[in-house]
């Protein structure tokens, strides 16, 4: 097929500033209240067609059965009604079970890309109403930016861009037992004792909301009250980047991912420099990642 569409998306990163856990549903997940941010570290995934859906990832512990993309492709096709393929090819550069959003995201940029691919001319809000039945981040990063994020995930409300310049981010290598079921063993973890009414959550999203900064002492994650608990020698890791300066080290998601905002960006720079090249961390010095927009109608 001499003139076959082949084109590529991006899918980014997300960190938490704040994640709270409110309650337990009936459904048995937990009623979240997050501020969340998209940052410019991401996969790459290239679309092209084919008559069947073919999901590839250059890792291999991401297997077609746990490939939240391909998962994408098949709820995509069941809620248009079609039968069109795709060849989808993931690059990855988010680590793995990290607390990042990667499977996540992934399977937000095919929603996306198969939405131009197979011309279905579904608006982002549609798609983000369809990520829902994929995962609990899914909503949120269809479109990025900065959103206060509630329920298990899907209600997603989109704000004003947070002011934060650099982002440092440090993902240790601890062994996890079952690194594909990690979210959910740490959300065993949680007992009635870590419920908050979100009110660290609504408040900084209001400040930025309001156009204010975005000071490191409203970041909260519920989840950092266990860390040790559930990543055992996670504490040493931090305590290194926090021998360089850092004020707040905060925990991705579920973890075990760690974060802080370095004052300037020369700082963040040296930080990363020092974890990466002397102490041969796994780190990420990024920039927050804007709103992805809605595309032209054709």
């Amino acid at each position: 097929m001499s003139n076959q569409i082949s084109f590529t998306e991006k899918a980014f990163a997300k960190v938490n500033l704040t994640l709270e856990i409110l309650g337990r549903r009936r459904d048995g997940y937990h009623n979240l209240a997050s501020v969340m941010q998209t940052v410019d570290l991401f996969d790459t995934i290239e679309f092209s067609e084919s008559d069947e859906v073919i999901v590839t990832c250059d890792d291999e512990e991401i297997t077609p059965e746990i490939n939240l993309a391909a998962k994408a492709a098949s709820v995509l096709q069941q809620q248009a009604g079609i039968t069109n393929g795709t060849t989808i090819a993931i690059k990855k550069s988010i680590p793995v079970s990290a607390g990042l959003g990667g499977g996540s995201t992934d399977a937000a940029a095919a929603l996306r890309g198969l939405n131009k691919l197979w011309k279905l001319g579904l608006s982002l809000d549609e798609l983000t109403e369809i990520g829902a039945e994929i995962g609990s981040d899914v909503p949120f990063l269809v479109r990025g930016g900065t959103s206060l994020v509630q329920g298990r995930g899907e209600d997603v409300t989109p704000i004003t861009p947070a002011k934060i310049k650099k982002i440092l981010i440090l993902t240790p290598k601890l062994d996890l037992e079952n690194s594909a079921a990690k979210t959910a063993s740490v959300f065993s973890h949680v007992n009635e004792s870590m419920f908050t009414l979100g009110s660290l959550t609504h408040k900084l999203a209001a400040r930025i909301r309001a156009g204010g900064d975005c000071p490191q002492e409203f970041f909260f994650n519920q989840f950092g009250t266990i860390t040790e608990e559930l990543f055992p020698g996670w504490s040493n890791e931090r305590d290194l980047i926090m021998s360089f300066g850092a004020r707040d080290v905060m925990l991705c998601g579920a973890g075990p991912s760690m974060f802080t905002v370095p004052p300037s960006k020369e700082l963040g720079t040296a930080w990363h420099l020092l974890l990466s090249t002397v102490h041969r961390k796994r780190s990420f010095l990024v920039d927050p990642a804007a709103a992805i927009s809605e595309e032209p109608v054709a």
